[in-house]
């Protein structure tokens, strides 16, 4: 059984972690460095760090911070946020980053999730996809992928678009949840379940978490491979190891 993964993910704006719901609604949440060091010290398995309105003001995720976070943090971490280049991927890999996560530009130009690929190789590759549940011009609800930080709808339905930047070579799937993100009321996980059982790369699941509980469901019923959070981290609300002890507990695979 391969084993599953903690993430805590740090939402970065002007330098800071804020966390808020459903996209909306931001609060401070602390020095991102500082906490990056803290989860790697308390057992999270990986990070993420997405400056989440690089795209939205049209600018470049912060390298210094990328570096910064380099230097006190020894395990895994992806950056995301206003990526739209192989020049832009060269340069935050150099800086220290082990994977990068784009949105934005991949819905832009697909075609950039090849070349990312092939120049970097899939496994530092993650294409993550802000989805929301709406009703279509058909009449009927269904998921569908936003952009800019969950604030653009898009053509695209999730689940041929999950098919798709697969197809195109991203090493992972980040699929967040607009409708369950910051509500603590746990994961989507019917739909992290269709898209993990029809996809051969890992999926990262996010959006909704608020206890133990939520974390076993979603690898259990939604077949994620880790499982994402922010604010049940950042205010102390669920400590790492903790979480991860009670999941090997429950019979899921974890790194302790």
């Amino acid at each position: 059984m391969l084993t599953k993964r903690i993430i805590p993910c740090l939402d970065i704006k002007d330098g800071r972690t804020v966390k808020g719901t459903n996209f909306v609604n931001l609060r401070d949440a602390g020095d991102p460095v500082e906490l990056g060091a803290i989860y790697a010290e308390q057992g999270a398995d990986e990070l993420v760090f997405l400056d989440i309105t690089a795209t939205v003001d049209n600018r470049k995720t912060l390298i210094d911070l990328v570096r910064n976070v380099a230097r006190h943090v020894n395990i895994p971490f992806t950056v995301g946020g206003g990526i739209s280049s192989v020049e832009d991927v060269s340069a935050l890999l150099n800086a220290g980053a082990d994977k990068v996560s784009i949105n934005s530009s991949a819905v832009r130009r697909p075609e950039l999730i090849n070349e990312l690929a092939l120049q970097f190789g899939s496994q530092c590759i993650i294409v993550a996809i802000d989805t929301r549940f709406v009703p279509t011009d058909k009449g009927i609800s269904e998921h569908i992928v936003h952009t800019h930080g969950g604030r653009k709808p898009t053509e695209l339905r999730t689940i041929q678009w999950a098919k798709e930047v697969e197809d195109r070579g991203a090493g992972e799937i980040l699929l967040t949840s607009m409708d369950t993100d910051g509500t603590k009321a746990g994961f989507a996980n019917e739909l992290t379940s269709l898209i993990s059982t029809n996809s051969s790369i890992p999926i990262i699941a996010s959006g909704g978490a608020g206890t133990m509980e939520h974390f076993k469901e979603v690898f259990t019923t939604g077949k994620a491979d880790a499982g994402l959070a922010a604010s049940i981290f950042h205010f102390k609300e669920i400590d790492i190891i903790d979480l991860k002890t009670y999941l090997k507990a429950e019979g899921i695979s974890m790194r302790l």
